[in-house]
């Protein structure tokens, strides 16, 4: 991975928060905790969509980047989940299977961003970043 610059940083690091990552692919989960750890945030993993509720229900969270094709739970039924629990939390959508197909319906169904994988990591810290500005404005 390579390093990121210092816009990438300052924009990653206007506010900390906790992110949980749910996706069933290890490597995946290990590029985005990189990424949001270089960017200044804590990072908590979840293999599903029924590990993420149970971390976001026992802790606070402030943003969920979710897979939406996982064993389990999927995160189509994640993010319906998570938007009539704890509807401040912000949510990411990713996906790359089936080309993407899933992520208007994740939209439809509460994801503030969606985003293709494979991603690039200057992209991914201005969705979060944006996230969690919306959503610190909405509190």
């Amino acid at each position: 991975m390579r390093h990121l610059s210092s816009l990438e940083r300052q924009v990653g690091a206007r506010r900390r928060a906790r992110v949980l990552i749910a996706d069933d692919d290890a490597g995946v989960r290990s590029f985005l905790r990189a990424v949001l750890e270089e960017g200044g945030h804590e990072v908590i993993e979840a293999k599903d969509g029924r590990q993420a509720l149970l971390q976001a229900q026992s802790r606070h969270i402030d943003l969920v980047i979710t897979d939406l094709v996982m064993p389990e739970q999927e995160g189509i039924a994640t993010i319906q989940a998570l938007r009539s629990e704890a509807s401040t939390i912000g949510i990411i959508a990713i996906s790359g299977a089936f080309d993407g197909q899933f992520l208007k319906a994740a939209k439809l169904v509460g994801a503030d961003v969606v985003l293709p994988k494979p991603m690039d990591a200057e992209l991914l810290l201005a969705r979060v970043a944006e996230v969690l500005s919306r959503r610190s404005g909405n509190m």
